[in-house]
């Protein structure tokens, strides 16, 4: 609005104008797609963290009920279990004003190392126990495949050109519809409210890559009540 009254008459006459939206039109066409695209990889990836915090939350149960059953031979490792569950949750879920840490940190590979090494050492004496133990130790493995595999997922799934480039074409949208409006409190107030959309849009995209952080959080309660369940 600020060019539109000190750009020469020429520039802004209907051939111009013309032009100027077809090849705005190509931009705003390929930004709602790259928007949709942004919006859908957010969400996807989103769910799958959810996911797999919820299998891991049933794994913890059922590691717990395959100790229970081994005897109290296993209470050192049903211990160290509920200790690293509830790390665990104090680790990536911290009280306010703290930063959520990530899920390769030393203090938790390191309980979850002392943790294998206590069922890998329960003293088997019949074929029941030998059985529980191997059941334990597949169940064990398959925790640390879904922790690694939402640890490779902890940088985020949206790149950073994506989003340059999506605010780029904005920009020039946003241009573009304000050199050709009129200078009024109406037009202002609309283009305000579309702007404050499609940064609403933005903003959903960059919470949903942040699980941790934010107001859209992944919830703990399926890793607390787990918790909550382990040596009962």
């Amino acid at each position: 609005m600020f060019l539109r009254g000190r750009l020469p008459q020429g520039h802004l006459d209907k051939e111009s104008q013309d032009v100027i939206m077809l090849a705005t039109g190509l931009i705003s066409a390929m930004a709602a797609l790259v928007l949709g695209l942004l919006v859908a990889a957010a969400s996807s990836e989103y769910d799958t963290k959810k996911n797999g915090f919820n299998q891991l939350a049933t794994n913890v149960i059922v590691l717990d009920r395959a100790l229970m059953h081994f005897g109290p031979e296993a209470q050192k490792a049903r211990e160290a279990l509920k200790e690293t569950a509830h790390y665990m949750v104090e680790h990536l879920w911290p009280k306010t004003g703290t930063v959520a840490k990530e899920l390769a940190s030393p203090e938790l590979t390191k309980g979850a190392t002392r943790l294998f090494e206590e069922v890998r050492k329960l003293p088997t004496e019949t074929e029941g126990q030998k059985d529980i133990q191997a059941k334990a130790i597949e169940i064990m493995t398959d925790l640390g495949q879904t922790r690694w595999q939402l640890t490779q997922q902890d940088s985020g799934s949206i790149p950073h050109p994506f989003m340059a480039v999506l605010t780029f074409w904005l920009l020039v949208l946003f241009m573009s519809f304000g050199l050709f409006s009129p200078k009024n409190l109406t037009v202002i107030i609309a283009l305000f409210v579309c702007a404050l959309s499609v940064a609403g849009a933005i903003f959903l995209i960059v919470d949903l890559d942040q699980p941790f952080d934010g107001l859209i959080q992944i919830s703990n309660e399926p890793l607390r009540m787990a918790i909550a369940q382990l040596g009962v």
